[in-house]
């Protein structure tokens, strides 16, 4: 199904009862046809943090939560965001025996949608801790050449040749909602095994992404794929942490290697 037709920036009555079928899956492979081929962008996770979880249980009382959903890069749909939030809304009057049956029904719905097993965590409102970023951070720098639209032509390896193992960051990741023109913003992580990238360069070249309209998951994974055909690394993790929207943040991974997952976090901008 076409984005168009999903409920994406139109006005939407919240649903007071259990309706997995408002869930609007997106495939992946159109967006992945010019990179298809590149190692690993299929590989990762899209971890998604869902700040407005509720549920009644067997005497009516409401039940809170946040959840973390691990919804794998393999599988075939991704599942657009303004459904999701809709979904857990239809489940706020609905009753469970216990979490584990909220979280059992809940997986159940969430895997047939995105055509692949999908995992909910569920924490305590007070339980999801923030996480500091680790590594070198590239917005001091001072790049030579600036875009409107993503280039990786500004990709540039540094002077020396000497194969280094660099974890890097950026918070002046921004990108669009290709449907509602509203701005995303993020922190990306890169982790890379390999001749060390032109510092500015790499910032140019996020900084690129400020007007581009795309999806998060699309963003990352070309984002990945711009870095590995172009700088060549042995190893590659590209990992994106977006602020909040309507009770979401969406946090695309992918990896040349399982080996360089990283444990998900939660940065004090979401």
């Amino acid at each position: 199904m076409s984005v168009e037709q999903s409920l994406l920036g139109k006005d939407t009555q919240y649903p007071q009862h259990y309706q997995p079928e408002i869930l609007f899956p997106i495939a992946r492979a159109p967006a992945r046809a010019n990179y298809a081929h590149v190692e690993g962008i299929q590989q990762g996770t899209d971890w998604w943090h869902i700040f407005e979880i509720s549920w009644l249980n067997n005497q009516g009382i409401p039940r809170v939560a946040i959840g973390r959903m691990h919804l794998p890069a393999s599988s075939p749909n991704l599942i657009e965001s303004k459904s999701l939030k809709l979904y857990f809304n239809s489940l706020n009057f609905h009753r469970f025996e216990s979490e584990d049956a909220f979280i059992e029904l809940v997986e159940k719905d969430l895997s047939q949608a995105a055509g692949a097993s999908v995992r909910l965590e569920l924490f305590s409102v007070d339980g999801l801790e923030i996480a500091q970023p680790v590594g070198v951070c590239l917005d001091n720098q001072s790049p030579e050449r600036l875009s409107e639209h993503p280039d990786a032509s500004l990709l540039k390896l540094a002077d020396s040749t000497e194969v280094v193992e660099l974890n890097l960051y950026s918070h002046l990741l921004r990108s669009n909602c290709p449907v509602t023109g509203q701005p995303d913003w993020g922190t990306v992580f890169i982790r890379i095994e390999g001749v060390a990238p032109c510092y500015a360069s790499l910032l140019a070249y996020i900084i690129s992404y400020r007007q581009h309209n795309g999806f998060h998951e699309q963003c990352v994974e070309q984002i990945y794929a711009d870095i590995w055909q172009n700088l060549k690394p042995q190893k590659l993790m590209v990992y994106a942490t977006y602020t909040r929207r309507g009770g979401l943040d969406i946090n695309p991974c992918r990896v040349s290697h399982n080996s360089w997952m990283p444990n998900p976090i939660r940065l004090a901008r979401q």
